[in-house]
């Protein structure tokens, strides 16, 4: 599996006003940014090239990340403009840049410890998607999904939050048109028939939505190996 669509459009409100003047993936934590580490830990796994979304200040993350030679891969680019297309309209116009192999999609604005090494088609398990879960975060009273016996449900007794990872056969959008739409929709009905994939996105997992949140990150992170 040699290919990655990374979601970096999106204008971080709740970060404001940091990123009034700054795209949230351009946001660092111990000196480096948060593209600059999926897409080393990306690189690491043995992804090959990189589709990167632009919306908010794309020009920046263009800049930034250039060719995705310094990061041992190629970046290409999927310019959407502002307002951006949502997750499943990003896909669905990035999917001409990927090749036709399962694929990862990965928030840009989480930090994680996640292993990709086993790839996406390991992790789809016979599915055309499989989504990567993690435990709640201490600011969600409750979760997105339920997985058993690797699959994704919309209820159980153990609820987990989507971690913004997640995996995918191009044939999951076969019905999709170009727009504006989230791929939310698609990941509840397919869990609804049994036929979405799940897996452990790792307890060390954060979303750098907010001012505190990132406060909180880069403190632990200033005292740990993550």
């Amino acid at each position: 599996m040699t290919s990655a669509l990374l979601l970096c459009a999106g204008r971080g409100e709740r970060l404001r006003p940091l990123t009034d003047t700054l795209p949230k993936p351009l946001v660092e934590v111990r000196g480096e940014t948060l593209v600059g580490r999926q897409l080393r830990a990306l690189a690491a796994a043995g992804v090959t090239r990189v589709v990167i979304n632009l919306g908010w200040l794309g020009e920046r993350i263009v800049d930034h990340v250039g060719d995705g030679a310094r990061y041992g891969l190629r970046a290409l680019y999927s310019p959407e403009g502002f307002p951006t297309l949502d997750t499943g309209g990003a896909i669905v116009r990035a999917l001409p840049l990927l090749d036709d192999a399962p694929f990862w999609v990965v928030n840009a604005d989480i930090f994680t410890d996640f292993d990709f090494a086993s790839g996406a088609a390991a992790r789809l398990d016979g599915t055309e998607a499989a989504i990567g879960l993690t435990p709640n975060p201490e600011y969600r009273e409750g979760g997105d999904f339920s997985q058993v016996d690797k699959r994704a449900h919309n209820t159980g007794d153990a609820m987990q939050t989507f971690s913004g990872i997640a995996c995918y056969s191009p044939a999951f959008f076969s019905n999709c048109e170009d727009g504006r739409f989230s791929v939310v929709p698609l990941l509840r009905a397919a869990a609804d028939a049994g036929e979405l994939g799940a897996f452990d996105a790792g307890s060390h997992w954060y979303d750098v939505g907010t001012p505190e949140r990132l406060a909180t990150l880069r403190a632990i992170v200033a005292s740990s190996s993550l």
